[in-house]
């Protein structure tokens, strides 16, 4: 099975909170900022198959809408000031306070400068969940970059090889793993924890570093995403630039 290059924005149809973090551009009545506002970068990936949830939605933040005609295997990314938002999901076309939601997330904090991606996704047993992760943009050593494996799909714990090595064992669902590797090119695949039995891949990921510069490279993040049951595992992958700190 192909890796497809794909990443996105997601939603399910039913209302869940998010956790801690996620995104917005319109302040909940009373909210307080510090000052000076550091915008947040937040990232949001669509990672439920075709089918199994609303596949073209728009995105709020009260009535501002921020992302619109979003499908299944994008990836939107948007800068926002830090803040507590109320961020709601709706199908293609819907109003803020007419149209009930699909996914809800009152009250939600995204920190000042914090990079953050949130994942609408499939849990382990097939249902629909979601996450937000940190992106880690800290430095990992010369001539180095970062690989981070993020489990969101619907399938068992996993290994992730490199020319049938193991680079991170029996990683899980809503779980994540990474390490850092010299700059280079590096095929990947992914078994089932323990096994050789490759559910997805083998396809490449380049790690960059670029020492001497304001940027230093990347965290290449790779999402399994999609549901092995129906054979419609998937990789999706997002580049985080690398800080000089």
């Amino acid at each position: 099975m192909s890796w497809a290059r794909t990443a996105g924005v997601g939603v399910i149809a039913c209302a869940l909170a998010v956790p801690a973090a996620i995104m917005s551009a319109s302040p909940v009545a009373g909210s307080t900022r510090a000052a000076p506002a550091v915008d947040a970068t937040v990232s949001v990936l669509h990672a439920i198959p075709a089918g199994l949830g609303a596949n073209v939605v728009d995105v709020y933040a009260g009535r501002t809408l921020l992302v619109d005609n979003l499908t299944p295997g994008k990836l939107t990314t948007v800068k926002i000031p830090g803040g507590t938002y109320n961020v709601v999901v709706l199908p293609n076309g819907g109003s803020p306070g007419t149209t009930a939601p699909l996914l809800s997330a009152p009250r939600t904090r995204v920190p000042s400068g914090a990079n953050l991606t949130v994942t609408a996704n499939l849990t382990a047993a097939g249902k629909p969940a979601l996450n937000v992760f940190t992106n880690d943009t800290t430095t990992v050593g010369r001539g180095k970059g970062r690989l981070t494996v993020r489990h969101i799909a619907s399938a068992p714990p996993v290994d992730v090889r490199t020319s049938g090595s193991v680079l991170l064992a029996g990683l899980r669902n809503s779980r994540q793993a990474n390490v850092g590797l010299n700059a280079g090119t590096y095929p990947l695949d992914v078994v089932l924890a323990g096994t050789r039995r490759v559910v997805l891949g083998p396809a490449t990921v380049t790690i960059r570093n670029r020492p001497g510069t304001g940027d230093m490279g990347t965290n290449t993040i790779v999402y399994v995403w999609g549901s092995a049951a129906d054979g419609s595992l998937k990789r999706a992958v997002q580049n985080v630039r690398i800080d000089l700190r």
